[in-house]
């Protein structure tokens, strides 16, 4: 999920659009709102988000240390000034990143990606017995050959990879593939997602590495 903050709902609902079209969650605040946010929301909540983008607000130069002292996720500010002074600006408040509208989602996902590379030192790519899977949107590989999937199963497998070993619950899968807000979707469609992606992989490997416990969650660990 992204949370894109600015004081223009034009421009927060643009963005929300423009990441739907994607098939990227996003979650929209004026900046006075994302301040009470970020600073009570559960953590479980915050793990679910891929990347802040900050726009215009007063408090713009606030934010990133507010951010900071709940989440590791890539903050990237969005500069209308243009200038040289406000762009250093933005550097000196904390955050990872500079763009400058006009700028294309993909390339946010693209810079959010780079960032938590760099962060975790690591690959794009994590492999997990014949399985590839890309952390920048690219099709998963099995076997060094195209294993493509619908945005919505792509999106719970790299996030099961991302928690390789580590159980998450159903709420968890789908507060990061849906967006924490979305009331316009079941839960339990996590259910129906996971189920064809089991059976998908299962008819590729011939095992199913997905594994599923009542009440725990889900977890994928398969060598």
């Amino acid at each position: 999920m992204i949370v894109v903050v600015d004081e223009r709902e034009l421009v927060t609902e643009g963005f929300k659009s423009l990441f739907g079209r994607e098939g990227v969650p996003s979650a929209s605040f004026e900046p006075g709102e994302f301040e009470e946010w970020v600073s009570t929301a559960a953590d479980t909540d915050l793990d679910a988000v891929e990347a802040f983008l900050i726009g215009q607000g007063q408090t713009q130069c606030e934010l990133p240390r507010a951010i900071r002292s709940r989440s590791i996720a890539p903050v990237i500010a969005v500069n209308d000034g243009h200038s040289l002074e406000s762009t250093l600006a933005l550097y000196d408040s904390g955050v990872d990143d500079v763009v400058r509208k006009p700028v294309h989602p993909r390339e946010i996902l693209a810079r959010a990606a780079a960032i938590r590379r760099r962060l975790q030192g690591i690959v794009n790519y994590t492999d997990i017995g014949s399985i590839r899977v890309y952390s920048d949107g690219r099709d998963p590989e099995i076997d060094g050959a195209a294993f493509a999937l619908p945005r919505r199963e792509r999106r719970i497998l790299e996030y099961l990879v991302a928690n390789r070993g580590k159980r998450v619950t159903k709420g968890q899968i789908f507060n990061a593939i849906y967006g924490i807000f979305d009331e316009d979707v079941e839960e339990n469609v996590v259910e129906s997602h996971i189920s064809k992606l089991r059976k998908k992989l299962r008819k590729r490997l011939g095992v199913d590495p997905i594994d599923s416990k009542r009440f725990l969650g889900y977890r994928i660990d398969w060598a």
